[in-house]
């Protein structure tokens, strides 16, 4: 019998709601090129949306950027990457229909920085952030993050790259709730019809003039850091330094 491998991105729609699950669920939904690409597309092409829903299969919502396979990686390799997961993340904070992420285990690097950038942010009693970019001198979403809880938590956060709790999200203003995962459903429901009451268009313009545009910055920030000769080697060195921690 022929096995058929699983879409990395499950998408669903009807009744104005569109629900995108990360379905990578044995690398904790980390951002390879093939999710990457396949939730570019899918939000790009997306219509009849009232709102869309981010969620991740599995055990975790997103881990981040997938590091499988990083020593045979160019530096090139990696700035284009990195690009476009800043294309993504632009995707999301700038879509023309309301996006809520329901966030739950780890949410690290990119997966923190892709709820970040969502209109309504969900986090489930057993997430945990981090964001470790800085360590090997990446600007992904650092403008986002500022905007979302203000200059000071964000640089304690980025410096300090610990674990921030649900509850920590909470009171700092990454998430906007809290939720155990089974009353996702009704609250998607509730949002739907929330967002349901201005027309397409009075929603897109609303989001437009609510939304601090920083697009162009951000991409010349992601090309600035990324693209400093050694990249990999860098991010190379904070995993075997985060391994090390670990064994200790």
């Amino acid at each position: 019998m022929t096995r058929t491998a699983s879409p990395p991105l499950q998408v669903e729609q009807g009744d104005g709601l569109l629900q995108l699950t990360l379905n990578r669920p044995d690398s904790a939904n980390a951002l390879n090129p093939g999710l990457t690409e396949a939730l570019i597309e899918t939000l790009d092409r997306a219509d009849d949306v009232r709102l869309c829903v981010l969620r991740g299969a599995g055990r975790h919502f997103c881990a981040g950027f997938d590091l499988s396979g990083l020593e045979s990686m160019s530096d090139g390799d990696l700035l284009w990457r990195f690009l476009r997961i800043e294309t993504l993340l632009q995707a999301v904070h700038h879509a023309p229909f309301p996006v809520v992420a329901f966030g739950h285990g780890q949410l690290v690097g990119a997966g923190a920085d892709l709820f970040a950038a969502c209109w309504r942010r969900v986090a489930a009693a057993d997430a945990r952030f981090r964001m470790p970019g800085w360590n090997f001198e990446l600007a992904l979403g650092t403008r986002r993050l500022t905007h979302r809880i203000g200059q000071d938590a964000a640089r304690d956060l980025l410096i300090d790259t610990r674990v921030l709790s649900a509850g920590e999200s909470l009171a700092c203003g990454l998430a906007t709730d809290l939720a155990p995962q089974e009353e996702w459903p009704a609250l998607s429901a509730e949002l739907k019809q929330r967002a349901s009451t201005l027309s397409p268009r009075a929603m897109q313009q609303m989001l437009g003039l609510t939304t601090r545009d920083s697009r162009s910055e951000d991409l010349a920030a992601i090309v600035q850091t990324a693209g400093r000769p050694g990249l990999r080697d860098r991010i190379l060195a904070y995993r075997d330094r985060v391994k090390a921690s670990a064994a200790d």
